[in-house]
């Protein structure tokens, strides 16, 4: 199963983010960046790499998103964040 897939499966979980449990920051974008981060670290970049359009993309350059593991698509779907097929990457809108 590819990564569309993997997020399709669970898109009505969809900014649900009080069905996440251990919540890093009371808000869910934070939340979102911090797991990223703990996830793919980045050390010499911001999270936000690009913006256009009420939406930003997050930075995960350099890192298979197929490593993503069920539950933190999970977690990071209930967060906002959302695989975008087109640039192969993660967005949010804000």
């Amino acid at each position: 199963m590819d990564i569309q897939e993997r997020f399709d499966l669970v898109n009505e979980e969809f900014l649900k983010f009080e069905r996440v449990s251990n919540t890093r920051s009371s808000r869910a974008d934070l939340h979102a960046f911090l797991l990223l981060d703990e996830i793919f670290p980045q050390t010499d970049r911001d999270m936000v790499c690009a913006a256009a359009h009420d939406e930003i993309w997050l930075d995960v350059e350099g890192y298979d998103l197929g490593d993503l593991t069920d539950e933190q698509i999970l977690e990071l779907t209930r967060c906002g964040v959302r695989y975008d097929a087109g640039d192969d990457c993660l967005a949010m809108f804000v």
